[in-house]
């Protein structure tokens, strides 16, 4: 047997090096979906990380889910309007912060980083007025969480649900949404998201779909996710239209699958060629495995987005047949249908398009009622299905936002952006249901017990995939602590 121990090979595989295995297989379709099932089971899985070392399969040690649902409301949600009641903020409605047994949360060194509406009079005193609650709440469950009027259908599954109500962030604009993804804020550059190193650190539990799908839009600023983990850890964006749900996703011309698989073929040993040339191509290594992924999905996702199979009650049970909730209700369906089929990490997007829909700077009630209005039974509509099916128990699924809103007043009848104290949810995949933990203080202003950044909600999910975000680190590319977060062990089952 040939001797390989000298080779410069980055993999926990003593045995066939990179460049001599492309070659070696005659670079056709079936070398290269061996490849893929060798990369799912770890035998070369460490280009870029030679400590990669997975004990058990692909996981550092045993996991507790294999998948992620993560719903993301874009603009900035009301934690005080959803999931953390504050009826302080209606009975000192309409009087200045400084007016309230309250007033120290405006001390300039707890202001440092916060975005507040602060309206000074002739003496120069802070005039921020708090702005009364908008809905009522009422307790759900038999663990008699309070929540929202305004989410009747999640309030339901209270009892599956660990909402954490002591999150901060540091960008108090909507790169946030890049920062609660990644972890960095934004101005930092630009960083891997939860989703990439998720991808980066797995392997497949389906080579017929990809494993890190994106629904929804998502603005230029959150538009990618692989960055210096490379294209291939990028999120596949998917249309919830089995007659189009990719782009460039189907020939321009009728062409028959036999024809396909030529043009397919030569494409790829064009490419395979290359690729034995420069191996450390990531853009060409991600085109290479994406044409071969591409033939297979144009038959499997269109299959996993044919919605109209599934029975009338389950397509009520997500809100299809009413207007309101159908579009997010698609979305939810297909992210349980694509669970069902060995996906991996499913992004949820809602609301993108400027600022994000959620962003209510003014007209807060009619804004986040219509919008929980359509996200609402949808997203309820999941948990039942997955629980139902069989499936919470190994999917997590997270609501969540860039920041919070003030509880002061914007205008007439908006908050602003608030990032020292907002709310976030967790359910299945191992986590404890019908529990809250963290709080804010009286007003819902700061996050004053077990206070939480965003990576620690990264590291309660990789936590429970079975994975340690130190081992997967790339050389040249320190993290810092913080990037990494602690999870959350309080809401873990």
């Amino acid at each position: 047997m040939t001797d390989h121990s000298n080779l410069d090979c980055h993999c926990s595989y003593r045995g066939v090096h990179r460049r001599a295995f492309l070659s070696d297989v005659g670079m056709g379709f079936t070398g290269l979906a061996l490849g893929a099932m060798l990369a799912r089971d770890g035998v070369v899985r460490g280009d870029a990380v030679p400590n990669w070392h997975p004990p058990d399969g692909n996981s550092h040690f045993a996991p507790k889910a294999k998948s992620v649902i993560w719903l993301f409301m874009n603009g900035g949600v009301s934690q005080a309007e959803s999931f953390d009641p504050k009826p302080e903020l209606t009975k000192y409605g309409g009087k200045t912060i400084s007016e309230t047994p309250y007033k120290d949360v405006q001390n300039p060194e707890k202001l440092k980083l916060a975005r507040v509406t602060v309206v000074n009079d002739a003496n120069g005193q802070q005039r921020t007025k708090l702005y009364p609650l908008q809905v009522g709440f009422r307790k759900y469950g038999e663990s008699g969480i309070e929540l929202s009027d305004w989410v009747p259908h999640v309030g339901s599954c209270v009892d599956d649900i660990a909402v954490v109500r002591s999150m901060f962030t540091t960008d108090d604009n909507h790169g946030a949404q890049t920062q609660f993804h990644s972890g960095r804020h934004m101005l930092d550059g630009e960083y891997p998201t939860l989703g990439a190193w998720v991808h980066y650190g797995l392997g497949s539990l389906n080579d017929n779909l990809p494993q890190f799908i994106s629904m929804g839009n998502r603005e230029y600023w959150n538009a990618k996710d692989g960055h210096y983990l490379g294209p291939a850890h990028d999120a596949v964006p998917v249309r919830v239209d089995p007659n189009n749900p990719l782009d460039f996703g189907k020939p321009s011309k009728d062409l028959t699958v036999a024809e396909q698989r030529i043009g397919f073929d030569l494409v790829g040993q064009l490419n395979r060629l290359k690729a034995i040339e420069y191996p450390d191509d990531a853009a060409l290594n991600a085109r290479i495995k994406a044409y071969e992924l591409a033939f297979r999905m144009q038959t499997s996702v269109p299959e996993a987005l044919s919605l109209n199979i599934e029975t009338q009650e389950t397509q009520q049970l997500y809100g299809l047949d009413d207007p309101a909730t159908r579009d997010f209700g698609m979305q939810m369906l297909a992210a349980r249908r694509f669970v069902e089929r060995g996906v991996r990490f499913i992004q949820v997007q809602h609301g993108a398009g400027g600022a994000g829909v959620w962003d209510a700077h003014g007209g807060l009630k009619a804004n986040h009622e219509r919008n929980f209005n359509a996200v609402d039974k949808p997203i309820a509509g999941l948990l039942k299905d997955l629980k139902q099916r069989g499936l919470l128990d190994s999917t997590i699924v997270l609501f969540a936002s860039e920041f919070g809103r003030t509880p002061g007043s914007q205008g007439a009848d908006g908050r602003d952006h608030h990032i020292y104290g907002f709310s976030v949810w967790m359910a299945g995949g191992g986590i404890k249901g019908g529990v809250v933990h963290g709080a804010t203080d009286e007003i819902g202003f700061h996050a004053v017990e077990n206070r939480h950044y965003v990576t620690d909600i990264h590291a309660t999910i990789l936590h429970q995939l079975g994975l340690d975000s130190r081992l997967l680190e790339v050389p040249g590319r320190k993290r810092l602590d913080i990037d990494h977060g602690k999870p959350i062990t309080e809401i873990l089952a």
